[in-house]
């Protein structure tokens, strides 16, 4: 699909109205505001057998991110819960990270309970909502964040907090090396990506032009796994749009198969691989024979490479590119990426079944 809108920063204001794109052009600074306001952070609680981050949508998919880095950094095991109770093993020697931007998600005021309950150790990040209510109530240690952002623009604040708090828990070091890393490099992404930069020297411009009107396919894998993730709520999300996402090598035992038979089909998707210079040699070996055989069924191919070089930098730096691309493929269809009217339909149709009230009658009985 062939647009001047890309290239024309006037086009895009008129159609981004909310500023999501500021959000992206703002990241260096969002998340070094997040690293300064989580130095309030002060943890009393012992080393936790296990750990729990419970949140949904933008609010979750920090613990996914916080759980990939983490993986060699720590002993201790962590699980991203996305239900309204705790898995059956949380106790008292389980450290329970609430993240709910809006405080007010009923999934995370369920955890929120089940945690209280389970006399678990507690720490919630939120820019307010009953969460935060109960939790002063209740003298529950808690880190309050700016709010008026879309939660998924406001992953800094909830993502940053978590690695934080766990540095200074003593349970991983380095974090606060590599995000400074990070900073420096979103700041050069922020540029080289802005609605000034005309597409032919812009990546995720040149990206969303060749996604177009297909679903993307992202495959991520190591810690870029919770990274394929971000691209694909992104795409929901931002551009209002079908997608999908697998990680290697799991995929290599089942999705490319499903490409067998594809047909015509194949050719409404577009497949983007997450690459990495220091990829494993086994997983380069899958991924160049994956291109070959998803090649073969139609679809459209594109690489990320992450730039960088710890893993935090990495990670961000690629998300970075993923914001920018969601957007601008949504301006290119002519849509404002900030408004999610299905979510908010379906969260005013689900206050008629009073779960979130029984929820806070609940709590305001402890």
């Amino acid at each position: 699909m062939k647009t001047p809108i890309l290239d024309e920063p006037e086009k895009i204001k008129a159609i981004d109205k909310s500023n999501m794109i500021n959000f992206c052009l703002d990241s260096a600074k969002l998340y070094d505001k997040a690293a300064k306001l989580a130095q309030k952070i002060q943890v009393n609680y012992p080393k936790p057998d296990n750990i729990i981050v419970s949140g949904m949508g933008g609010s979750g998919i920090g613990g996914d991110l916080l759980k990939d880095w983490a993986r060699n950094k720590t002993d201790v095991p962590i699980e991203v819960n996305r239900e309204y109770q705790l898995p059956a093993y949380a106790g008292k020697r389980t450290l329970v990270l609430i993240t709910s931007y809006s405080g007010d998600t009923e999934e995370s005021l369920g955890a929120f309970l089940d945690a209280l309950k389970r006399k678990c150790m507690i720490y919630c990040v939120s820019s307010g909502g009953a969460l935060l209510e109960n939790a002063e109530r209740l003298n529950v240690p808690y880190l309050r964040v700016p709010g008026g952002m879309p939660p998924r623009a406001a992953l800094p604040y909830l993502f940053v907090p978590l690695l934080l708090c766990m540095e200074k828990m003593g349970l991983v070091s380095g974090a606060s090396e590599e995000l400074s890393e990070a900073l420096t490099l979103l700041e050069k992404i922020s540029k080289d990506n802005s609605p000034e930069k005309p597409a032919k020297e812009n990546f995720s411009k040149t990206l969303a032009l060749g996604i177009g009107q297909t679903a993307p396919v992202v495959y991520g894998f190591g810690f870029y796994r919770s990274v394929a993730e971000r691209f694909k709520t992104q795409f929901n999300e931002n551009s209002k749009i079908p997608a999908k996402w697998e990680v290697f090598s799991e995929l290599n035992h089942n999705e490319i198969v499903g490409w067998e038979r594809a047909g015509e089909l194949g050719k409404c998707f577009s497949a983007i691989f997450i690459r990495d210079k220091e990829e494993p040699t086994e997983i380069r070996s899958r991924i160049e024979i994956t291109k070959e055989l998803v090649g073969k069924a139609g679809l459209g191919m594109f690489e990320v490479p992450a730039q960088g070089k710890s893993p935090l930098a990495k990670m961000l730096s690629t998300i970075c590119i993923g914001d920018f691309t969601s957007i601008y493929l949504a301006l290119l269809h002519g849509v404002d990426p900030t408004p999610v009217k299905t979510i908010n339909y379906l969260k005013d149709t689900l206050k008629e079944n009073g779960v979130k009230e029984k929820i806070i009658s609940e709590l305001a009985k402890l």
